[in-house]
């Protein structure tokens, strides 16, 4: 499928952006009205986007069924501060409830029953329930259309920050497997950073890789690696030499050798599918030295 968004309606165009560009995460946005009434409502139009000077964005789209905006969007033009709230598992039914379009004046704490807590440094109230709260003030505001769906970005820096003491590790980082975070997919659904769906990739800032292009072809062409083993394979800095090859190829390959020793083809396949255990265990050195020991 191909489509050009100048061609269909925004309804369209929304919901296959949002049912492919996900998970996003969720800034649960606390502001005031000019009269000092707190509202609370979550938007998936967000994420961070630098550390010095610390900036969140979040962008309230106008509604793209009769081009109105939302509470939020106006409590930040008049008074110029936000709590940018992260959500957790643990209060996902709440903040769903907080995100029902009640009537301006309406205080969203109370509708949701979360508890509002003071800030230290702007007037909008903290999500007691949040694992992480940020305390911002608007540096600016772009709005991006005047037409229904046009989004509003409302651009923060943090000036103080919030944890609860359950989601740090020892060192005072934030433990990415006590957090529990939600996102936002397409349509009614939700994900949960929690258990099976994280996972951890060695970052390769710090070297340079190989490639896949320097990987040898009949490698490259393998019927049983993925292009995710391809690029473990590709991240490593430089190939084990070829004593190491040898070594490992006598003391752990050495049954595989003697069972396939008249098929060459099936020794091959056997190798990549070890190969490939090997890669799902991130032992990126030894999935190559058993891919190495095949013409060795």
């Amino acid at each position: 499928m191909t489509i050009d968004p100048a061609l269909h309606k925004t309804a369209k165009v929304h919901s296959m952006l949002l049912g492919a560009i996900h998970p996003r995460p969720i800034a649960f946005a606390s502001t005031l009205n000019e009269h000092g009434e707190p509202n609370l409502a979550p938007f998936s139009f967000f994420n961070v986007f630098s550390a010095n000077p610390p900036i969140l964005i979040f962008s309230p789209a106008r509604r793209a069924r009769d081009n109105t905006t939302k509470h939020t969007f106006e409590n930040v033009k008049k008074v110029r501060e936000v709590v940018i709230n992260i959500v957790n598992y643990s209060m996902i039914q709440q903040m769903s409830l907080a995100s029902c379009e009640f009537p301006e004046g309406v205080n969203e704490f109370e509708k949701s029953g979360l508890t509002p807590i003071a800030s230290h440094k702007i007037k909008p109230f903290r999500v007691q329930e949040s694992p992480a709260q940020f305390e911002c003030v608007v540096k600016d505001i772009i709005e991006l259309g005047t037409e229904g769906g046009a989004g509003n970005l409302i651009i923060c820096e943090v000036v103080m920050m919030h944890f609860h003491d359950d989601i740090l590790a020892v060192d005072g980082s934030i433990d990415q497997t006590k957090i529990d975070t939600v996102a936002r997919m397409g349509g009614d659904w939700y994900c949960r950073a929690n258990g099976s769906a994280i996972f951890e990739i060695a970052k390769p800032n710090a070297k340079l890789g190989i490639g896949v292009d320097a990987i040898p072809l009949e490698i490259r062409n393998s019927k049983i690696l993925t292009g995710n083993n391809l690029g473990q394979l590709g991240n490593i800095e430089q190939l084990p030499n070829e004593t190491a090859v040898n070594e490992y190829r006598l003391t752990e390959l050495s049954d595989l050798f003697i069972q396939f020793e008249s098929d060459a083809k099936k020794l091959e396949e056997e190798l990549h599918l070890h190969a490939k255990w090997l890669l799902e265990k991130n032992d990126v050195v030894g999935a190559w030295k058993v891919l190495l020991s095949f013409n060795n």
